[in-house]
């Protein structure tokens, strides 16, 4: 497969073939540490980077054990629902009335059987209410529950500093208020807390015109619009770009978020491996030749949808090769980059900067403010003409209310914290601090023998736990050690894939990440210390070439 730039894709590399006609000659040139390869004529040919991702499989007994849990589980849960049919056990969730015994049950999914008698078991390890900022260090209120876990009470105990490992707070700007946040105070002052409209009325205020024009130069794009909710900012455009008759191409990991967009479009949509660009070619393949069913017409847009860093798997995009399937086929590309602005690449500015590539190759960047800036809503930005579009026919802009002042006074400045326009260097330190902690936490999971997946360079860092009791006692026993750390299971991921999920901040010290390795958990499987080599690839790690 060519690319546009006259190199090849295959077997996962992107490869670059040296041509000299017309007297044009190939020249290298380092940026970021990243070397492109460029002729004189401006068209780039690629971009060399090794991008490191491990997603190692799990021993044989470990699957075993992992299916023989939920296999268990599922022969009590019907147990208990026959037990429960039959008045034997009290019933704690919510039934039908009387009279609605002969109605269709409203939930009769399996996520309903499994809620009941799997999830409730270890409900207490999720929505555990905090009380003070999201910072390095947060409290926890202490609850317990006299009914299994149906319903909860708290004790008005404090469970105090514990190291957080859950929020999305990258940078470490969510913090409590100090002295460099006067500027939001004054904004609250002078605007209020909201704004009591929509942008397409009187919702527009001279802060969102202020926050749109910095987003679009931190982004180094033509122009930028910001809206107060980033999970609408998926959900409510992505239907404004594409409709009936246009074609959708999606990762298969791709956030909820931008799953819910792709629905309410109304437009066909087809799942593509992850990060899998032979699969991708293969479907924009299709696309081009047999078109639309039936009618077999071209497709009236075609419509890729990626993320740049995925919050599951801790994964980064394989942008270049994406980019260039995409100039082949006249597709476009819509990227979500709510995990990796701010958090990834030299200065934040996120995956177009990390591969070094111009973001204009990129028709739609999506991103959100609700991690690595520490306030709430979203953005999209790109060409000028393209944001003109959505501020007429975005239904977040007609119909959502505009963002609240301080939220985007809390946003500008952090971006200026950023780009140095306060006056100091602390936000590239944090950047750059961010990256160091990254590193050294999976570093040192990955020599203590623990699965972990993702790129090496993403600070979402998932580590399998498999088996379904394990998640519970690791979240409670992490809770015990005083760190506050998330856990994912099925549905959020597959049945036999439940892991924790750490989210490294700049603002954590080095003595806060080595806590989880002091006297570690013993009951997560781990492979034998002395079989790892460190500083080594892990068994699993999969090298791509860009």
């Amino acid at each position: 497969m060519a690319n546009p730039g006259g190199g090849t894709v295959c077997n996962g590399k992107l490869h670059n073939h040296k041509k000299q006609s017309n007297g044009l000659q190939n020249r290298n040139c380092t940026k970021n540490g990243i070397v492109k390869e460029a002729q004189q004529n401006g068209k780039t040919h690629f971009y060399d980077k090794l991008i490191v991702e491990s997603f190692e499989e799990a021993p044989l007994h470990v699957m075993v054990f992992t299916y023989m849990g939920y296999g268990i589980g599922t022969l009590f849960g019907y147990l208990r629902d026959f037990l429960r049919n039959w008045g034997i056990e009290k019933c704690n969730a919510a039934v039908e009335r009387k009279e609605q015994r002969d109605f269709v049950p409203l939930y009769q999914d399996f996520e309903n059987f499994y809620t009941r008698n799997l999830y409730m078991r270890i409900r207490d390890n999720w929505n555990r209410p905090i009380c003070s900022a999201p910072g390095p260090l947060f409290d926890v209120m202490e609850r317990v529950s006299d009914d299994y876990n149906w319903t909860f009470r708290f004790t008005g105990r404090v469970i105090k500093d514990v190291i957080n490992m859950g929020s999305y707070n990258f940078l470490g700007l969510a913090a409590k208020y100090d002295e460099s946040m006067r500027t939001i105070k004054d904004v609250l002052e002078v605007y209020g807390t909201g704004v009591s409209s929509t942008r397409h009325e009187m919702g527009t205020l001279d802060k969102h015109k202020e926050l749109e024009d910095l987003v679009a130069k931190f982004l180094n794009v033509e122009a930028a619009m910001v809206f107060g909710m980033g999970f609408a900012t998926n959900s409510m455009n992505i239907p404004a770009l594409v409709g009936k008759g246009c074609l959708i191409l999606s990762d298969e990991l791709n956030h909820t978020s931008l799953v819910l967009g792709a629905r309410l479009s109304g437009a066909t949509i087809r799942i593509f491996k992850h990060n899998n660009t032979q699969s991708l070619e293969k479907l924009l393949r299709d696309a081009v030749i047999y078109g639309q069913p039936r009618t077999r017409r071209a497709w009236k847009k075609i419509l890729i949808l990626v993320e740049g860093v995925y919050s599951m798997e801790g994964s980064i995009v394989h942008l270049p090769q994406i980019i260039a399937l995409k100039k082949k086929y006249k597709a476009y590309l819509y990227m979500d980059e709510a995990h990796s602005i701010g958090a990834v690449g030299p200065t934040g500015r996120g995956v177009t900067e990390f591969f070094g590539l111009d973001p204009h190759e990129v028709d739609v960047l999506m991103g959100t403010f609700t991690k690595s800036f520490g306030a709430a809503g979203g953005y999209i930005a790109g060409r000028k003409d393209l944001v003109d579009y959505l501020r007429v026919h975005s239904h977040s802009a007609v119909y959502a209310s505009s963002m609240s002042p301080p939220i985007a006074e809390q946003i500008i400045r952090s971006l200026k914290h950023l780009m140095g326009m306060d006056g100091t260097t602390q936000g590239l330190q944090r950047v750059r601090q961010l990256a160091k902690n990254t590193r050294y936490f999976r570093q040192r999971l990955q020599e203590m023998g623990f699965i972990i997946y993702g790129n090496e360079n993403a600070s979402v860092v998932p580590l399998l736990l498999y088996m379904p009791g394990k998640v519970a006692a690791f979240a409670r026993h992490m809770l015990e050690k005083k760190i506050g750390v998330v856990v994912v299971g099925f549905p959020a991921t597959p049945l036999a894939e439940a892991r924790a999920r750490f989210c490294v901040s700049a603002a954590h010290t080095r003595e806060m990440l080595d806590t989880p390795f002091v006297n570690p958990i013993s009951f997560v499987w781990k492979k034998p210390v002395e079989n790892l080599i460190f500083n080594k690839l892990p068994d699993g790690a999969q090298i791509w070439k860009l």
